[in-house]
């Protein structure tokens, strides 16, 4: 990912503080890579920035190719006109710590209403301009979108297979009378992924002026409820009805003794080589525009995946499938040349991965949790690793380093827990007692290490407990919401971290 040594934090953007319940583009993400500066840290990581899903997570989003309309800062949207103070009057108590979904979406919503009103009626040359060059530069996926979304809220957000059966199988004439029966909410969305983008650039440009290159996420797999799947179902598995007869998941693993059914769709990889992976170079070309760089989330699918009939409740009756392999990297190299990827390689991996990701040079995941349950030849451990690799002290999908402590260690054999808790200890030099400081020990030992890049989640950084957590896998609510307080960066944090950073070669 990087020819010299840099580390970083990870952290999306709804985590950070603001006064609307939710975080976003506006000066709280700006603050945080001034924060980023002072801590001397070059990468800021973060969840995809697409609309929420199924349990508001952006790994089930209606699409693969917008902006979050969450995101959107209502501050920047006063800088530029589009709202006035008293749109703000009737700002709901939200609680700081957590995001309320439910009522974000109802506050913001009425406030990215008001701002498309408000642009409507005065319609300023520049922006109009800007708008249309936008919506021209997008049109091979915001304007199915953008209608997908209108549909979908006109009938109360149930799936499109049951949407009315004209629309469901995009009758040219259906779609025509709907796009102009709703074109001002079809506008709408199109005018709300506008200002995210502006946004979003805006405050990418502001990081990498500092010096901060920006990490973005790519799930493998689409929602089946996205405007993705409606607008090209033949390149999926789907029934007449548009239902998945498979979908996707990964078998029995470290996660889950049932394995994880996903349920998205998968891809037919046959369709997608016969039109040269179209879908996917755009879809690269996409993110590519919005980061420096992008992981790959559960690359070795690319290789092979887990296929489970879609009849089965669990993943546990799939079976594995041939994926692309080097075919569909062959193609995206050729047509968009570098490929500044990273390769999520955690789980059950073959060496067909392996040799895969050598011959592209897209560097691995090291997750320093998962070390420690083995012995001293574990992968995960620091004094294993190689250069052409990005460590973690946990992901999004972990608990934080202090709630991994302080839990059963991914095993409910009181043995192993406490052997594992013991060999933790032994190999960060912590003795009973003092494990308060056990989160920069984490992070001391991943810069220590010889990997390129190493990434520690905000949550690690400030030290907190599973309370911090964002995401269970397997858990379909209550993830995804956590944030961080206001002055929880403080300058003793800020500095410790750049004098790890510093001492170990990454300043």
């Amino acid at each position: 990912m990087a020819d010299y040594r840099a580390s970083g934090i990870l952290l999306h953007i709804t985590s950070l503080p603001c006064r609307y319940g939710i975080g976003d583009f506006g000066p709280a993400a700006y603050e945080f890579a001034d924060f980023l500066v002072r801590a001397d840290q070059k990468l800021w990581q973060s969840l995809p920035l697409v609309p929420v899903g199924h349990g508001y997570s952006p790994y089930s989003s209606p699409s693969t190719f917008a902006i979050n309309p969450l995101l959107i800062s209502p501050d920047l949207l006063l800088e530029n006109g589009l709202l006035e103070d008293r749109d703000l009057d009737s700002l709901p108590l939200l609680p700081t710590s957590q995001v309320d979904f439910a009522e974000v979406i109802s506050y913001k919503s009425r406030l990215l209403r008001a701002a498309h009103a408000r642009f409507e009626a005065a319609d300023p040359a520049e922006m109009r301009d800007a708008f249309s060059a936008f919506c021209a530069r997008e049109s091979g996926w915001l304007n199915d979108y953008a209608l997908f979304m209108t549909i979908r809220a006109r009938f109360d957000d149930v799936p499109w297979t049951e949407w009315p059966e004209e629309l469901r199988d995009r009758d040219a004439n259906a779609l025509r009378n709907a796009s102009a029966e709703l074109a001002d909410k079809v506008e709408q969305h199109r005018f709300w992924q506008f200002i995210a983008s502006d946004q979003w650039a805006r405050l990418r440009g502001y990081c990498n002026d500092r010096d901060i290159r920006v990490v973005g996420d790519i799930p493998i797999y689409v929602a089946h409820d996205s405007a993705d799947v409606w607008a090209h179902p033949d390149l999926f598995q789907l029934d007449a009805d548009g239902e998945p007869t498979v979908v996707a998941g990964v078998p029995p693993d470290y996660f889950s003794k049932t394995g994880q059914r996903w349920g998205n769709p998968i891809y037919r990889w046959d369709i997608m080589e016969e039109r040269g992976y179209e879908w996917w170079t755009r879809r690269l070309q996409s993110v590519l525009q919005q980061v420096d760089v992008v992981r790959l989330d559960h690359f070795r699918g690319f290789e092979a995946y887990w296929e489970v009939p879609a009849t089965e409740p669990t993943a546990i009756k799939g079976r594995w499938a041939k994926g692309p392999g080097p075919d569909l990297f062959e193609t995206l190299r050729r047509r968009l040349g570098s490929m500044p990827i990273i390769a999520e390689d955690l789980g059950l991996i073959t060496q067909e991965v392996v040799e895969l990701m050598q011959r592209y040079g897209f560097p691995g995941m090291a997750v320093l949790q998962f070390a420690f349950d083995n012995d001293a030849d574990d992968k995960f451990l620091p004094h294993n690793f190689h250069r052409n690799l990005v460590a973690y002290s946990g992901t999004h999908d972990n608990d934080t380093v202090h709630g991994w402590y302080r839990s059963d260690l991914s095993t409910q054999d009181e043995q192993q827990v406490a052997q594992a808790r013991r060999f933790c200890r032994d190999y960060l030099n912590i003795s009973t007692g003092n494990e308060p400081d056990l989160h920069w020990r984490f992070i001391r030992a991943l810069a220590m290490s010889v990997a390129d890049s190493v990434v520690f989640p905000l949550q690690d950084v400030l030290g907190l407990g599973t309370e911090a957590r964002m995401n269970v896998p397997g858990e379909a609510t209550g993830n995804w919401s956590w944030r961080f307080e206001p002055g929880a960066l403080t300058e003793v944090v800020a500095e410790t971290l750049r004098r790890i950073t510093v001492n170990c070669g990454r300043g």
